[in-house]
């Protein structure tokens, strides 16, 4: 190994010893007791200290969303902390602006519950509730996105809008010894309520998606908390312009079958870009092109950004999902009724498309995403 190297890494390895240690102690030494969580001024609760307040305030039955799980990678669970409990941590320190800072909102996930706090959230989140479900069915869709359909237990139901998601709690597992929960778009109809269904894509070394992929069979028992997220259709008379890839698949799945079904939003028409890399990364096509031809309303463009063979048949969009975006907002999507935004997936795309949409006449207060953590 070059000597360059080894200094940069001994001192990597000698923090990550030290933050372990430090870890190790606090959980262990540290005994902080029962304190008291006092919230929005109305309710208190007494709790044990010496863990993040988000999942302090989980297993009192309040869930403050988490796309990440509280590993402090998505900026999700803020909520206002009136106690003073020190400066923001350089985790949380990404996804705050100067005014939340100002105002003392803080990431649930890394502020340790060390004293009595007093804390604010929003209301709805008290209507927040953990489900327990089957594994009614758990089938590949592509050779790395799974479509998991749970069917909820002891008569629960769920209501929630097209464009929501809900977060998986998985159990530990081989070598991973903690529960943890990840968030998933659902691409269910809101009218089922007896049902979720997840589209889950296999992430290298993810502790959720393998757990999906490689331990959970049909029949098994899982939870799922929720319903969270903004994410949804707005009723006013813009064109739908919808963008997606891979598992981003999700929330459009439920919000086209919602307005299919229910006939909502009458003035909207939709169209859907949905990219992938080559055939084998494509599904639900048939069921799609199938809904085109049957509701006027509705536009499917699905695009290949590799080049297929002749052999192949490809008849749909070849290029960069956001080229065929750029080729169809000039030329072939009417803009009388002025367009809205609607991205889902990971960060790159959802940034690269916002550009080309910024192109085309389209503010970013009419562009909304759900942007995978």
């Amino acid at each position: 190994m070059s000597p360059i190297l080894v200094g940069p890494l001994a001192v990597a390895g000698v923090s990550t010893v030290l933050a372990f240690i430090i870890a190790i102690l606090d959980k262990f030494l540290n005994n902080y007791g029962q304190l008291d969580i006092t919230i929005n001024g109305k309710k208190t609760l007494n709790v044990k200290g010496g863990s993040p307040l988000l999942s302090t305030l989980a297993a009192e039955g309040i869930f403050v969303p988490s796309a990440c799980g509280g590993r402090g990678s998505c900026g999700a669970c803020k909520c206002k902390v009136l106690t003073d409990v020190g400066p923001h941590l350089p985790t949380e320190m990404p996804y705050m602006t100067p005014k939340e800072i100002e105002d003392k909102i803080r990431l649930a996930c890394q502020v340790k519950v060390r004293k009595n706090l007093e804390i604010e959230l929003p209301e709805e989140l008290f209507s927040i509730k953990k489900f327990k479900a089957k594994v009614e069915s758990l089938k590949d869709l592509t050779y790395d996105i799974k479509e998991l359909y749970l069917a909820l237990e002891d008569k629960q139901e769920i209501e929630f809008q097209a464009g929501q998601y809900v977060q998986l709690v998985v159990p530990p597992y081989g070598d991973i010894v903690e529960s943890t929960q990840r968030a998933y778009s659902m691409s269910s109809r809101p009218s089922d309520k007896k049902h979720v269904e997840l589209l889950i894509r296999l992430v290298p070394g993810g502790i959720a998606t393998t757990w999906v992929h490689k331990h959970l069979k049909q029949g098994d028992t899982v939870e799922v908390v929720g319903p969270f997220g903004e994410f949804r259709i707005h009723n006013t008379q813009a064109t739908m312009i919808c963008v997606a890839g891979g598992s981003g698949m999700a929330p459009f799945k439920s919000m086209l079958n919602h307005m299919h079904e229910t006939g909502a939003f009458p003035e909207k028409e939709i169209w859907y870009f949905f990219g992938a890399r080559t055939q084998k990364d494509m599904f639900y096509l048939e069921e799609l092109r199938q809904l085109a031809s049957s509701w006027p309303r509705f536009h499917f463009v699905p695009a290949l950004s590799e080049q297929p063979t002749s052999e192949e048949g490809w008849t749909g969009e070849v290029g960069l999902i956001t080229d065929v975006l750029d080729r169809y907002l000039q030329g072939k999507v009417d803009k009388a009724k002025g367009f809205e935004g609607y991205l889902c997936g990971s960060p790159g795309m959802i940034n690269a498309c916002i550009n080309v949409m910024k192109k085309n006449a389209m503010t970013e207060d009419k562009i909304y995403f759900d942007k995978f953590a």
